[in-house]
């Protein structure tokens, strides 16, 4: 396959898999490399990872589940190394690039997948997320992401980091492919069911970037007429990092523990930033992850009930346009702690959270947020879909 965004990584053997018959039938894919294909090493974004790992002996769940289904598995893309990243770098195998702004980052961890959706090599692909993966680089690269319900769609042949906000996530160049392939990995069809209101994260808003703002007020007033109602909302407590340090403290400790017995005995090459972030664990007190567990539940139960009624949450996926390449790893930390301050919500919650690729700014996409509660995912679906007709 011609690759000019370098979305693909080289190991993957042709020729391309095929799937019988079914819903999605005439759509290639891609697969994030945390994802077993059979024959094939799962390489996690990490040299040492491949290396001590065999060739997987049975494909991923939601890999089997697309191919069944019809879809055509085209190949792997890149990831930030083990999917610990919110830019798409990777300091082993570079960074792909960005179609639909060249000079900027696709986003990550799943930067592969959503490079290859945005410049058209295939029409959907799997990728993960934590605390962002899918939704970040959604909205830089400008299509269409879902962050499932946590537990919606089984993980089962993918690589974990922390099992507790890991979800299994796709990208679409247009709402209707993407609620296609929603029905075959949430098992369920979308129907016609839309949230019944919106609530527009007026913090959020205040605390993104200008650009951001501007480029998204007329997407915010499309997608409250097509639901019929909104109101303003004030979406983060008084201290707005408050929830980005619980949810830092809870994803450090879960993907210390899934890694620190590798990470022991391999002593393996990582990027500055990977390293840094596992070895933030070593300064979590039991204390902060007593009070990072009861903030989590108390937003559960908060926000549940707030979204109980099938009401959504408005908020810019980013709060800023995605960076220039090749900055220096200082200026990044500030853009990369704003973005996580965003989207650590979903992820605290459990709940589905999609990228609607409405807005632009001098040419740069910038993505629209809505969070819906857990299980409500047909819902938001169901809206992308109507998107592509209104």
């Amino acid at each position: 396959m011609d690759d000019p965004y370098r979305a693909f990584v080289a190991t993957y053997e042709p020729p391309v898999r095929r799937g019988a018959s079914g819903p999605l039938t005439g759509l290639r894919f891609a697969a994030k490399d945390l994802f077993d294909v059979a024959g094939q090493p799962t390489g996690a974004g990490n040299p040492d990872w491949a290396a001590d790992h065999p060739a997987a002996p049975a494909d991923a769940w939601a890999v089997a589940a697309l191919l069944a289904a019809g879809a055509a598995l085209a190949g792997k893309t890149h990831t930030d190394e083990l999917s610990r990243g919110i830019f798409g770098e990777n300091a082993h195998y570079g960074t792909p690039l960005n179609p639909r702004a060249s000079e900027r980052l696709p986003g990550g961890s799943s930067s592969g997948s959503a490079a290859a959706v945005a410049g058209g090599l295939v029409e959907f692909a799997l990728g993960t997320d934590t605390g962002g993966s899918v939704r970040v680089p959604a909205c830089f690269c400008g299509i269409f992401g879902l962050r499932p319900s946590h537990g919606r769609i089984s993980f089962a042949g993918g690589v974990a980091q922390a099992p507790s906000f890991d979800t299994v996530g796709w990208f679409a160049s247009n709402g209707t492919t993407l609620a296609r392939v929603g029905a075959v990995l949430l098992q369920a069809p979308v129907g016609d069911a839309l949230p019944r209101r919106l609530l527009i994260a007026e913090d959020a808003l205040a605390l993104s970037d200008a650009p951001v703002r501007a480029a998204l007020r007329a997407p915010i007033e499309r997608v409250a007429t097509l639901i019929g109602t909104s109101a303003g909302h004030l979406l983060f407590p008084s201290d707005p990092e408050t929830w980005l340090r619980h949810q830092g403290t809870l994803q450090a400790r879960e993907a210390w523990e899934t890694f620190a017995p590798w990470l022991d005995r391999r002593n393996p090459r990582l990027g500055f930033e990977v390293a840094a972030n596992f070895f933030r664990n070593l300064t979590i007190t039991d204390d902060a992850l007593a009070a990072a567990a009861a903030c989590r539940a108390e937003m559960r139960r908060e926000l549940g009930a707030l979204l109980a009624d099938g009401s959504v949450i408005a908020l810019p996926t980013a709060p800023v346009l995605a960076p220039l390449r090749d900055q220096t790893r200082g200026a990044m930390q500030a853009p990369r702690l704003r973005i996580i301050n965003f989207t650590c919500v979903a992820g605290m919650i459990g709940a589905p959270q999609i990228n609607l690729p409405l807005g632009v700014s001098d040419g740069v996409p910038v993505g629209l947020s809505l969070i819906g509660a857990p299980g409500s995912d047909e819902r938001l679906l169901a809206l992308a879909r109507r998107l592509d007709a209104a």
